[in-house]
């Protein structure tokens, strides 16, 4: 399994690559890294979900935080994991005006 860099969706992989489905990432495959994962079978893509109707408040919590891309102060976050174990989380955010996002550490 590998993560995006970018912003900590899972990757598929696409030929000699890893793709992200979330931003479109991508970044070489390591055959030698990926001779200790564990493989699953391919499952078929869901369709999106509407989330249209759904109260933000149900979505995920917010927090005051400027949007780099509109300057709005207000945005839903997530917390992954997506280093290893020792080492703390990293935070993603989504704009709640233009659903940019980005992540904590992004400069």
């Amino acid at each position: 399994m590998e993560f995006c860099d970018d912003c900590g969706s899972m990757m598929k992989t696409e030929g000699d690559v890893w793709v992200c489905g979330n931003c479109g990432a991508e970044k070489p495959r390591d055959s030698a890294n990926e001779a200790h994962m564990t493989s699953t079978d391919a499952r078929e893509e869901t369709e999106v979900v509407d989330m249209s109707e759904v109260d933000d408040e149900e979505i995920g919590p917010t927090t005051t935080v400027i949007c780099p891309e509109c300057g709005h102060d207000r945005a839903r976050y997530e917390m992954k994991q997506i280093r290893s174990a020792d080492e703390s989380e990293t935070r993603f955010f989504t704009c709640t005006e233009c659903g940019h996002k980005w992540r904590e550490d992004d400069h």
